[in-house]
């Protein structure tokens, strides 16, 4: 996603929603975040206690051979590949 405008990013993440947990995760949830598919978009202005994670179970994760966790408070994959 390095490189990729904001309009594209989201355009993305469109495509990909129904395969992310994020809005089944408690740590979204408890915070009131509706947001989702952090794992793309980056971490979340709303959430800033971890209170549990889905992302290692998420189709999303999966498929796209993610490898961290809590994407809502530490930030996107390519932010925490250092790419």
């Amino acid at each position: 996603m390095a490189g990729m405008s904001e309009v594209d990013q989201k355009k993305s993440a469109e495509q990909v929603l129904h395969l992310c947990q994020c809005n089944k995760c408690s740590t979204c949830t408890n915070a009131g975040e509706t947001g989702a598919v952090f794992c793309i978009m980056g971490k979340s202005e709303v959430i800033h206690e971890q209170k549990g994670c889905l992302c290692s179970e998420c189709g999303l994760t999966k498929t796209m051979s993610m490898r961290w966790e809590y994407y809502c408070t530490q930030g996107s994959a390519v932010d925490l590949s250092d790419l």
